[in-house]
């Protein structure tokens, strides 16, 4: 098992509640395909550096797991298409 960092920048243009279950999609697809979540960390809403979409700010979610290498290539082409999710990015951490 390899340990990754999925950002995640979520659309400020939309409600709580559906801003929580955006975040809720992301997880479950982290766990559907074998990752175990180590961390989330939420840093709320910050301005973007250019506009996209229209919008200035937007909600940045960061979050550690763990999981095969095969994983976040299936998680990122199932986030690539989610509504709210204007942008995202995963990494492999460093073992270090």
């Amino acid at each position: 098992m390899s340990k990754y960092e999925l950002a995640v920048v979520v659309s400020a243009k939309i409600e709580d509640d559906e801003r929580a279950a955006t975040l809720d999609k992301v997880k479950a697809l982290v766990e559907k395909f074998g990752g175990q979540i180590t961390n989330i960390d939420e840093w709320g809403k910050k301005r973007l550096a250019y506009e996209i979409q229209k919008m200035k700010e937007a909600y940045y979610y960061f979050i550690q797991f763990d999981a095969e290498t095969t994983a976040p290539a299936e998680i990122e082409s199932r986030i690539r298409i989610m509504d709210n999710v204007i942008r995202f990015l995963c990494v492999k951490q460093n073992e270090a």
